[in-house]
């Protein structure tokens, strides 16, 4: 294998292939990312058996050759290389090595067999559509953060992408907080198979719609997932699980409306909380008379109060929420003002930009 490519174009594909990459491996192909040259092109793959990743970058190829080399190496060599260089790869048949050069830097990296490399061949894909990269990036930042990390109940462990009454929705609940967020149904996705997609997964696709402003090509079966955009393909298992019924969390009846200027909203709240213990991180609400006070004891610290003008004119009522759930929650919202719906203190609550946003978040209450 021979082969020259610039610095940067190798540096911005091996920064997407290398995060598949973990740290430890106890299988040794597994730390390594496989190089393939041909034609005018070099591809770099990786994988860490769940999901692999794939991407394509220009080159200009002397003789083509496939081989594998440790990802986090040769990314870091790569990142410490001048920028606008020139990088070659020469793998002139010596067994278990390629030579690295870039200006008067020479390196010789240990390499393994590329027959070794594993392969997740994606299978038979039974739906195939286009969504915009903006609508997939509200889809996964709306939701991502109420992702379970409690992998007893892994089915939760993800972000569940479905198709419900004409648009494309995606749910996470951690069964404290749920976010749901809805973009257009694209053509091509009606009669698609819902799916749980992994969160490892969820936090790469988020990190490459937030580079392109290409559509996305999204193809599903019943136990993979692919996504492509631009050069790079992405390919993963799902989470094989059933996702439970979310629609029995989402309130129907909450009547006691408060709306409330949000940044200040999220300000108090933290102010509060900074009081309270990190395990309980329990704030107190007290509604009426169009204001909202806002109080926490901690019986280890003390105590804070502070108060709010809002607009809300049901009867009075208390409610507790976890502080850190809550501003999660506000920190998604995009308008100046939040809508919270209430019902009572052992009800959750619904949170909303406004009445009818593409987005909704519902929040367990807790005792205080």
């Amino acid at each position: 294998m021979k082969v020259t490519v610039e610095q940067a174009a190798l540096l911005k594909a091996l920064g997407h292939v290398h995060r598949v990459v973990e740290r430890r491996n106890t299988i040794p192909i597994l730390a390594n990312v496989l190089i393939r040259a041909s034609g005018r092109e070099l591809a770099l793959k990786a994988t860490d058996l769940d999901i692999d990743i794939v991407e394509t970058i220009p080159a200009e190829v002397q003789q083509d050759g496939t081989t594998t080399v440790p990802a986090h190496v040769l990314y870091d060599i790569v990142r410490k290389l001048a920028d606008g260089a020139q990088v070659s790869f020469d793998q002139d048949g010596q067994a278990g090595q390629v030579t690295l050069r870039s200006g008067r830097s020479r390196f010789s990296l240990q390499t393994l067999p590329e027959s070794d490399f594993p392969d997740l061949a994606p299978g038979e894909m039974s739906h195939r559509f286009e969504l915009a990269s903006a609508d997939l990036k509200l889809l996964v930042e709306k939701t991502q953060f109420a992702i379970s990390t409690e992998e007893t109940r892994y089915y939760l462990n993800g972000i569940y992408l479905h198709g419900f009454d004409g648009k494309l929705r995606a749910v996470a609940t951690d069964g404290h907080r749920l976010a749901l967020a809805d973009v257009p149904a694209p053509a091509g996705s009606a009669g698609m198979p819902g799916v749980i997609v992994p969160r490892k997964t969820v936090a790469e696709l988020l990190k490459l719609v937030s580079e392109t402003a290409e559509p996305v090509a999204i193809e599903l079966s019943g136990v993979k997932i692919r996504i492509s955009t631009g050069s790079i393909v992405l390919t993963s298992k799902l989470i094989d699980g059933t996702f439970p019924d979310y629609q029995r969390v989402i309130p129907q009846r909450n009547d006691k409306l408060m709306v409330v200027e949000r940044d200040e909203f999220a300000r108090s709240v933290d102010r509060v909380s900074t009081i309270s213990s990190e395990r309980g991180r329990a704030v107190k609400f007290v509604l009426g008379d169009a204001k909202l006070t806002l109080s926490v004891h901690n019986p280890d610290a003390g105590q804070a109060t502070e108060e709010l003008s809002v607009d809300y004119d049901s009867a009075p009522m208390e409610i507790g929420f976890n502080a850190r759930y809550l501003l999660d929650i506000v920190s998604q919202l995009e308008g100046d003002t939040a809508l919270v719906k209430l019902f009572d203190s052992g009800s959750p609550t619904l949170i909303q930009d406004r009445e009818g946003a593409p987005s909704l978040y519902v929040l367990m209450p807790m005792r205080v």
